[in-house]
């Protein structure tokens, strides 16, 4: 148990550090990262939409090919 703790910190301690190291090098403002991510999420928000709303056409047009057949099959029984 002591090993996984002993890791766990170790781990914390290292992502922090090279947190600050990339904080302190990278040549963006913190308005302009923030402004980046937010474009970021909003283009794959769009694209998870846009392949939503693609997904239901797809499902819509199978299902009244679906109940196309159903239907026919019916009226000729």
């Amino acid at each position: 148990m002591r090993k996984i703790i002993s890791w766990l910190f170790g781990v914390s301690i290292g992502a922090t550090v090279g947190a600050v190291i990339i904080a302190l090098f990278v040549p963006e403002t913190a308005e302009q990262i923030n402004n980046r991510l937010k474009a970021g999420y909003q283009g794959a928000l769009q694209a998870a939409r846009d392949a939503s709303t693609q997904r239901r056409l797809e499902l819509e047009a199978q299902l009244r090919q679906l109940q196309g057949r159903s239907h026919s099959q019916n009226v000729t029984e």
